[in-house]
């Protein structure tokens, strides 16, 4: 009998690739076949991390071309989203109609990132069935769905820029943002920033439309924001450990020697330390985050990307990695979702990007947030306003967080058990959500008849 074969894309970022390369694995294991479609230049770093190791029977990775220049920075995402239109739908095409020719198992669906939405334009020109994929929380989308009344309300003009620097919240138990904090406009000023603002209103306007819309949540975290966009299918929290395997489509080759260096650390003792993929810390503050580790006398392992600041290697203080040598650990890269496993594992100083604040809460662990662009402000206020499961630095006249505030926020987190109950409970919640007969377990069930059916899903329930 063949198998349904399913074309998956995510946006070129590895906040994107990881879960929907999670949510490959999960179909491969329901009898799904799988094409997963990366530009040319995500798909060389994710092949570069995986070092000859095989992504799993089921998935084949294949990519085209992103639009830009070898050379030019993927990181400006303003340009990419300005290029990516232009030049992908036709690659994409032309993909599709080569998998329908040549392939014994032609295309049953075609899911798509919300954040690729003319992906979903090609597969409607296509005739091919589609879904949305949302990889960060609920709330970002129902805070893009408010783009129009938020426009129509004087909080922002039509291309994005707040009208004046307040805080927005869509209703209770969601989060509150700073305006100067919505996704678009936090990236990148001038031309780049209209540029996002109109991708996201265009992909917004795809993933309204399309017949299935799935998401990397669970309703027991953000059920306001579930009541919000009451059309999407939780299937969260994506994790490796849910199916016993290891987590892939990182952008850096895992440094797995971290996990022996914990095995010998006392448990419930280690800060992790780790900013994702795209946080950039100057070097005064990059100093300063360092004297605050030394400072709270705890182990801690810190995940220093080559990239994360000007020379990383030559940027620690003077002295700082001799006088730390028996209790800091610092790697490149760090298999992630295995470290907030581990027991000796105590909080997560994090970035707050969607994925690693489900890593964390699926695992119990408290969090110091330190947000950089994008979504990541939104799931701060999450994690310190609403589940009251870890706590904001202060910056000072310099917008420098200081050693100083850095050993009294931990001092103050791991000094109070109540964050680690409330985090514990989450994690509970997550653990329910996904096993047989739980929410979010229910809804996957449904996504895998609706692929294999025609009538569309119209709710949870």
């Amino acid at each position: 009998m063949s198998r349904l074969h399913v074309l998956i894309i995510p946006f070129p970022a590895q906040g994107h690739v990881i879960p929907l390369l999670e949510l490959s694995l999960c179909l491969v294991q329901h009898g799904f076949k799988i094409t997963f479609v990366n530009t040319e230049h995500t798909h060389n770093r994710v092949i570069n991390a995986l070092h000859g190791m095989s992504i799993g029977d089921g998935i084949r990775l294949v990519s085209i071309p992103d639009g830009m220049e070898p050379g030019e920075d993927r990181n400006d995402i303003g340009k990419l989203c300005a290029h990516m239109p232009k030049v992908m739908p036709g690659k994409l095409e032309e993909l599709i109609e080569e998998i329908n020719r040549v392939e014994e198992e032609k295309l049953a669906c075609v899911i798509v990132d919300g954040s690729v939405g003319f992906a979903l334009e090609v597969a409607e020109k296509m005739k091919v069935k589609k879904a949305a994929f949302w990889p960060a929380s609920v709330a970002i989308l129902a805070f893009f769905y408010s783009i129009p009344k938020m426009v129509e309300d004087g909080v922002i003009d039509t291309d994005g820029t707040p009208v004046k620097k307040q805080m927005i919240q869509l209703a209770h138990d969601i989060p509150e943002v700073d305006s100067t904090n919505f996704v678009w406009y936090n990236i990148g000023g001038g031309l780049s920033q209209k540029t996002l603002f109109d991708y996201i209103c265009k992909n917004i306007e795809a993933v309204k439309v399309t017949e299935t819309l799935i998401g990397n949540s669970t309703y027991d975290f953000e059920p306001e924001a579930f009541n919000m966009v009451p059309n999407m299918l939780p299937i969260g929290p994506l994790l490796a450990s849910n199916r016993q395997g290891n987590s892939v489509g990182h952008f850096w080759q895992e440094d797995s020697a971290c996990l022996e260096w914990l095995d010998q650390q006392q448990p419930n003792s280690v800060i992790y330390v780790a900013f994702g993929s795209f946080t950039i810390i100057d070097k005064i503050q990059f100093q300063e985050l360092a004297l605050g580790l030394e400072l709270t006398n705890k182990p801690f392992l810190w995940v220093v990307r080559p990239d994360v600041t000007d020379d990383a290697n030559e940027a620690f203080p003077e002295g700082f990695q001799e006088r730390v040598a028996n209790r800091g650990k610092m790697v490149g890269w760090a298999p992630q979702q295995k470290v907030l496993r581990h027991p000796s594992i105590t909080c997560f100083f994090s970035h707050c990007g969607w994925n690693s604040t489900l890593e964390g809460l699926s695992n119990g662990l408290p969090f110091l947030c330190w947000p950089y662009f994008a979504d990541q402000f939104v799931d701060e206020s999450y994690i310190c306003d609403i589940w009251l499961v870890g706590l904001r630095f202060k910056r000072d006249e310099n917008g420098i967080i200081t050693r100083e505030e850095i050993k009294t926020k931990v001092s103050h987190l791991l000094g109070d058990e109540n964050y680690k109950a409330r985090a514990l409970k989450l994690r509970k919640a997550a653990i329910e959500t996904v096993k047989e007969g739980g929410e979010s377990n229910k809804c996957f069930n449904k996504f895998i008849e609706w692929m294999k059916a025609q009538e569309p899903i119209t709710s949870r329930k």
